[in-house]
């Protein structure tokens, strides 16, 4: 059999909601000639379905680092994407903090000046939080294409920790379009390295 010689996406998926609608953004990266491999924070497995990603994907979804004695079972990146990335993985990616796998790749990413995305999904609390502006204004000095609208964010909860949600507006959809938008430049840059 041939080698895969499509170029190699990483998904991150950080733990928000959006990332329960990932196999649809996967078939949409797929019809764009990319090798999809998605890797979670531990928060992001809980909106996963992990047997249905790594179907579509041909990979396993990774969320832990692998062992020393272990094969490295995931092509080499030649992109990444955070979809959705959340207050806390922008806050401590920016810090270079490798507390979990998907920080780790991150970290690395930048390192090696690969072409990012991320996609970040705070609610409007948080985003105007001076921490995670200032976090923004870093990734987006490192190249990192930011794709963020103050204005499109979810509200917060107004339900005490614990107990079930207030009835609240519809939610807000996430920005699909602009992700799949930005794909062929992240393909066309990767190509360029």
């Amino acid at each position: 059999m041939p080698a895969d010689t499509r170029p190699v996406l990483y998904i991150i998926a950080c733990g928000a909601p959006p990332a329960s609608q990932l196999p649809g953004f996967v078939r949409d990266a797929q019809d764009q000639g990319w090798d999809v491999c998605v890797v979670a924070t531990p928060d992001g497995m809980k909106f996963l379905d992990e047997g249905n990603l790594a179907g579509l994907t041909g990979h396993p979804v990774r969320n832990r680092y692998k062992r020393p004695d272990e094969p490295d079972i995931l092509p080499a990146p030649d992109a990444v994407i955070v979809v959705p990335a959340t207050f806390n993985t922008i806050n401590k990616w920016v810090q270079g903090i490798s507390d979990t796998l998907a920080l780790g790749l991150l970290n690395e990413a930048v390192g090696r000046h690969l072409p990012i995305a991320a996609v970040p999904w705070p609610n409007t609390a948080l985003a105007t939080h001076p921490v995670f502006l200032r976090s923004v204004a870093t990734l987006r000095e490192w190249g990192v294409r930011v794709i963020l609208d103050l204005g499109r964010l979810p509200q917060p909860s107004s339900a005490p920790p614990g107990s079930a949600p207030a009835p609240g507006p519809e939610p807000v959809p996430f920005p699909w379009a602009e992700v799949r938008a930005i794909l062929p430049a992240l393909h066309a840059e990767s190509q360029a390295s």
